[in-house]
Formats: structure tokens, C-alpha cells, sequence
């Protein structure tokens, strides 16, 4: 049984018509939380949204009750954004934290399906999967509370939790970190933490003046990106959102990664990460079928928590990370080999030194400054946070991905297997079989198309 894009799941039946506040169960901290220029970007203004299916399901009431205690640690999430005097003439909606223990939003409903049946259908997120997570009726992004919670029960005893945390209070590490606080307290209530986190973004201060801004770096721009998709007078990214998409799925199992790295002729070292998004990126561009001489980008999270001096504390619970920048033009990028591609990614990787770092908290102190999505893909790695590992009581989960796909690219874990990689990305229909079709295959030099990769990857 496969799913598709557009098949519906039961309806929802909410249990009670407004979901309720959880705060903390004790007193905390009622102060404004700056942001870091690392935090305030605007392209972080939407919720990490995750989904979660389990077998067995855990008391609602055992649920609130940890996370209202979890919630006294992490009490930026119980707290709302608001927008900050600006400090500069070019500041544009700056945000801080109120850290006022409003509370987190918790939705309780109920679905007349199986953990099973949901199985069968979990590889590719549908629109009706957006029933499973509570929707805010709020005016706009700020508005929104940090964190949602939606808890559906299944016919057969089972459960899904949704989740969506604001990225601005934190990148993947520190959703995962909360995730699994919140299950351990779950499982333990007497217990503390595991980490403590440290709410202070002071660290990623710029370390020079902000009227200064002589560094220049390809992930950002300041002017929207001139180049033209073929005869559309838009940007790609602007071309890809402007009509229906629908999402790629595809699962590459560790041997599926070797027999990629074997087509790095010359042989290179490399990781799984670099074989994976270079072949990724260049299957993207082969199926749009794009300008030969359209320059484009790949964009990807690197963690800086390492990369800053002093040494940030264990626990840092912001966004620390930035993203990396491999660009090349069209021709250059379908028609050259995979290890020139790597190359590419491994440079990027590379470039990110403490000077850079940085340069980059300096240049995000101009809020004109934006990230650069014109001809990008983008790529967010989930399979090497642990996200697949939370147990709230009654075993790991049986699925665990986003609620749904959009153009950034994701790279999940699969679930019992820690060496294989599901690739999820969104595109007009009438290109996914093309991307499929290059993503499971290898385009040499000649532009013949060459070996298959040796065992063939599972399209759903």
C-alpha cells in the first residue's frame, strides 16, 4: 500500500473544542530573552514540525504533567515572541522572548485508524496530515506560541504526537534535546533533566561594530537574485513555490552509500553527508531541467557550538549553526563528475572557519541581509540527531518524520536501521519521476547514463 500526496486520513475528533495551556508547574524566570543575530533571521520565522506514531499510547495526563515540569527548564517555549524596538534605522522586526509562563499549547483528539494503516502510509507526508497538528488562529508568525503539542489517539491503542517548535528559540540539536528531556521526565517524573540547558545568546554577540561590514558570504544576499528560470521572469525558488508540489521519497540503505562513493572516481574520503546531498543537488538540477549557465546553490546546516571562543556551554539551547554555501553553474554541476561535486561540499565545509563564523554573526547584524534562496536547494539533516530514539514509556516509535514536505530538502532517520537515510523533498508533479529516475541513477561525464546504484533504492 503506498500513499499519495493527496489522500486523506479520518478526520480528527478534537476532545475538547480549544486545546488547553500547559505551564510550567513552578515558578520561573519572567524576563525578555535577546536573540542572537543567529536566532533573529528571517528565514527561521516558521515551527520545526515533527510526527511522531507509536505503537502504544502513554496517559494524556502523564503527558501534560511531564511537560509542565519540562517546561520549568525549558521556559522560553512557555513564553511568547515580540517585536523589539529596533536598534538601528535598517533594523526591520527584530524579536525577543517575553519569558511570561504563558504556556505551551496542548491539543488532545482522537483518529479512527490503526497505528498500522498509518505505517502503511508514513513515507510520504499527505495534506490531510496537517489535522494532526493543532493550527493557532494567530494573525501572524509572532504571534503563534513557541510550542504546539498535538496528542492523537489511535482505534487500536496506539498514538501520534505532533509537535512544532519555533525555530527561532532553537535549531534541530535543541528540539531534539527538549524532545528527549520531555520523554525522560515522562518516564521518570522524579528525575531531572538530563542536560541542563543554557537559555543566554550573548556568546553569538558580534565581536566588532555593526557599521562595518566589509565580509561577504554566498549563503546571503542584500538584492533579490536577477537570474531568470528559462522565459519565467522569477527566481527558481519563486518558480518552484508558485505552483503545486509534491513530494520525492526514497530510502538509501548503507549499501546504497557505498556503491555512491564508489562512483567518486578519482576515489575521495568522504562522508555520508557529502556523497549524499552532492548526488542529491545534482539529481534537483538535472530534473528541473535549468540554464546551463544558472548559477545555483546548495545550502546546509553546520553546528558552530565548537567554532565560537570562549567555548559554549553544554547545553546551549539556541540556534547554533549556520549554513554552508557549495555554488556552481547548471553545466558545470549535471555534466562534471561526483567527485567534483563533493569537492564542492567539502570546500564549503571547510570555509567555515572562526573568522568566517565570525564574520557571518557581524553581517547578520544588517537586517537587510537575507538568506540567499533564489536558486538553492537547501538541505536539513534530521538522521543524526537522535530524533528517532524518544521513548515516552511504551517503546520507540514506529515512524518518525515531519508533518509535512516542502522544498527544503530533509534527510531522515529510519527507524531501526541507523545506517540508511531517507531522502524528502517537494516538486512540481511532472518533475518527481525525473528526480526519482536521476536519484537512482548515475550520470557520468559522457552523459551516459552508467551502473545503478547496486542495490536499488526503495521509492514510495
Amino acid at each position: 500500500m503506498q500513499g499519495s500526496w493527496d489522500e486523506q486520513l479520518p478526520d480528527c475528533c478534537y476532545e475538547h473544542k480549544q486545546p488547553s495551556l500547559i505551564k510550567p508547574c513552578s515558578p520561573t524566570p519572567n524576563h525578555l530573552l535577546y536573540l542572537s543575530n543567529l536566532d533573529d533571521q528571517k528565514f527561521l520565522r516558521f515551527s520545526i514540525k515533527y510526527l511522531y506514531l507509536f505503537e502504544k499510547s502513554v496517559p494524556i495526563n502523564l503527558l501534560k504533567q511531564s511537560l509542565s515540569r519540562v517546561l520549568i527548564d525549558y521556559y522560553p517555549l512557555a513564553g511568547r515572541l515580540k517585536n523589539l524596538q529596533p536598534r538601528h534605522e535598517h533594523d526591520d522586526n527584530r524579536l525577543q522572548v517575553d519569558c511570561n509562563g504563558e504556556g505551551a499549547v496542548f491539543a488532545e483528539a482522537f483518529m479512527d485508524m490503526s497505528a498500522q494503516e498509518f505505517l502503511q502510509v508514513s513515507k510520504k507526508p499527505s495534506k490531510s496530515w496537517r489535522k494532526l497538528l493543532f493550527k493557532v488562529d494567530a494573525p501572524t508568525f509572532v504571534d503563534t506560541p513557541p510550542l504546539v503539542v498535538q496528542v492523537t489517539k489511535l482505534r487500536c491503542g496506539g498514538m501520534i504526537i505532533c509537535t512544532a517548535i519555533n525555530h527561532y528559540l532553537c535549531d534541530g540539536i535543541g528540539t531534539s534535546q527538549f524532545l528527549h528531556a520531555w520523554a525522560h521526565l515522562t518516564r521518570n517524573p522524579t528525575n531531572s533533566v538530563p542536560i541542563t540547558p543554557f537559555h543566554s545568546r550573548h556568546v553569538f554577540n558580534p565581536m566588532s561594530p555593526s557599521s562595518h561590514l566589509p565580509f561577504v558570504h554566498p549563503a546571503f544576499t542584500k538584492n533579490a537574485n536577477k537570474q531568470t528560470l528559462k522565459d519565467h521572469n522569477l527566481t527558481l525558488n519563486q518558480y518552484l513555490q508558485s505552483q503545486p508540489l509534491v513530494p520525492a521519497s526514497l530510502t538509501y540503505t548503507a549499501a546504497n552509500i557505498h556503491s555512491l562513493k564508489s562512483q567518486c572516481v578519482p576515489s575521495l574520503k568522504c562522508t555520508t553527508f557529502e556523497v549524499l546531498a552532492s548526488h542529491t543537488w545534482r539529481s534537483w538540477a538535472k530534473s528541473l531541467d535549468l540554464e546551463p549557465s544558472l548559477e545555483v546553490k546548495l545550502l546546509f546546516s553546520m553546528n558552530i557550538r565548537n567554532k565560537i571562543t570562549p567555548e559554549i556551554p553544554k547545553g546551549y539551547y539556541a540556534n547554533g549553526f549556520v549554513l554552508a554555501c557549495a555554488k556552481t553553474n547548471v553545466k558545470e554541476l549535471v555534466d562534471g563528475n561526483l567527485h567534483h561535486v563533493v569537492k564542492l561540499v567539502q570546500d564549503a565545509k571547510s570555509s567555515l572557519t572562526d573568522d568566517s563564523v565570525s564574520g557571518i554573526l557581524l553581517l547578520l547584524e544588517d537586517k537587510n541581509v537575507s538568506t540567499d534562496l533564489a536558486t538553492s536547494l537547501v538541505i536539513s539533516q534530521w538522521s543524526k540527531l537522535g530524533l528517532e530514539s524518544l521513548d515516552f514509556g511504551e517503546g520507540m516509535p514506529l515512524h518518525m518524520g515531519p508533518v509535512s514536505s516542502d522544498i527544503y530538502c530533509l534527510f531522515l532517520p529510519i527507524i531501526g536501521d541507523s545506517n540508511a537515510i531517507r531522502v524528502l523533498v517537494s516538486l512540481p508533479k511532472s518533475v518527481v519521476s525525473k528526480f526519482e529516475y536521476y536519484m537512482n541513477t548515475f550520470l557520468q561525464t559522457n552523459n551516459v547514463l552508467a551502473t545503478k546504484i547496486g542495490e536499488k533504492c526503495e521509492f514510495v
